[in-house]
């Protein structure tokens, strides 16, 4: 079966975005990134693909998850950013025809979604984000791989974000490798 992977970028004080949804405080340069590049091909961009001249194979993810705003965030430099993965944007409020052809947007239950693409064959799934989206499907989630950067920002969008009302869950620690840049990629699996 495949996994559910909430893969992102999160701040030492567990905030994924400032509070006007900006994740220009975490680090854009290093030797993580590079890493990156070489082990998380798939999650990048369309446009940072062309422009290092990269190819993503599709091996660890071939499907995206993301809400809105996650989705929104990176309008300003193309509409379509991964159409080498399936994308999903889950939305209650916009239509179909707000995106271009080849994403979809859809109102459905999240965890039905997630529970029909974990049936199908193919790689991983990715949860970009956000924290609403991931809160709803946190009992779905089977693996947490956070880039912990080495940066507080006191407010922004929690990495579960659902009013307060989140359970505790357990996770193992699968492996955490520091970088020179201060960032810190650790990877847990579901507790069973």
């Amino acid at each position: 079966m495949r996994e559910l992977v909430y893969y992102v970028a999160v701040s030492l004080d567990g905030r994924i975005a400032a509070p006007d949804d900006a994740f220009d405080a975490f680090p854009q340069s290093g030797d993580h990134i590079d890493m990156i590049l070489r082990e998380w091909t798939d999650t990048v961009p369309a446009v940072g693909l062309e422009v290092l001249g990269l190819t993503a194979d599709n091996s660890r993810f071939d499907t995206v998850l993301m809400g809105w705003n996650t989705y929104a965030a990176g309008l300003a430099v193309t509409a379509d950013p991964y159409p080498h993965l399936e994308q999903y944007v889950l939305s209650r409020s916009r239509p179909a025809d707000a995106v271009p052809a080849g994403i979809t947007v859809t109102g459905r239950d999240p965890v039905e979604l997630v529970r029909e693409l974990k049936q199908r064959t193919g790689a991983g799934i990715w949860l970009c984000g956000g924290g609403r989206l991931a809160a709803a499907l946190a009992g779905e989630i089977d693996r947490l791989v956070l880039k912990v950067n080495p940066v507080v920002l006191g407010a922004g969008k929690p990495l579960f974000d659902d009013g307060g009302g989140y359970r505790p869950q357990s996770w193992d620690l699968v492996r955490s490798t520091p970088y020179r840049s201060g960032v810190i990629v650790a990877e847990y699996a579901r507790v069973p």
